[in-house]
């Protein structure tokens, strides 16, 4: 081999390594191509974040809904905060979503349905009346908005704990 051949293995060498390199740090990289050894990044970043000896909890998401709405969102609460806080005040709101039916209307809009009226053509839903009942309790305790005119919307600070509670009961 001669210093050239050499000069051109090793230059054929270096790009690669910058090709590699480059694609491991592109923020546009999909969560499949995460080495194994990657597996807990969002963790260990919590931990070098937080500053509270019983730790953290992080939930956090990059969302785009069926429908084409985009949501980015994240929340982190120190352990001791959560512990010192009232878990049963949380009830109203966690039991807004214990119910199939009103699991499923947040499902409809956050996939295909705006309006009562795109609701109810499944037919899955029973009346109108059934169906408003079922908005009111997602709008009182914030899942839903009411938009008028029989318009509903999951607002954009609600989609990634939505999806997260999900992940979560099915671990």
């Amino acid at each position: 081999m001669t210093d050239d051949d050499a000069v051109r293995e090793l230059s054929q060498r270096l790009a690669n390594v910058e090709e590699r390199l480059a694609a491991l740090e592109s923020p546009d990289r999909p969560p499949s191509a995460v080495d194994p050894g990657e597996v807990f990044w969002a963790l260990e970043g919590l931990k070098q974040r937080t500053s509270d000896v019983q730790g953290a909890v992080l939930m956090t998401g990059a969302v785009t809904v069926p429908k084409g709405h985009r949501a980015e969102w994240q929340m982190q609460a120190s352990v001791e905060e959560l512990f010192e806080s009232d878990f049963g005040a949380r009830a109203e709101s966690l039991s807004a979503l214990a119910h199939p039916v009103r699991l499923h209307l947040l499902q409809r809009l956050l996939t295909d349905a705006s309006t009562v009226e795109e609701i109810l053509e499944t037919g899955d839903f029973g009346t109108s009346g059934q169906v408003y009942h079922h908005l009111r309790q997602l709008v009182a305790a914030g899942w839903a908005t009411a938009l008028g005119s029989g318009r509903y919307e999951i607002p954009p600070a609600r989609i990634v704990p939505l999806l997260v509670m999900l992940l979560g009961v099915d671990r």
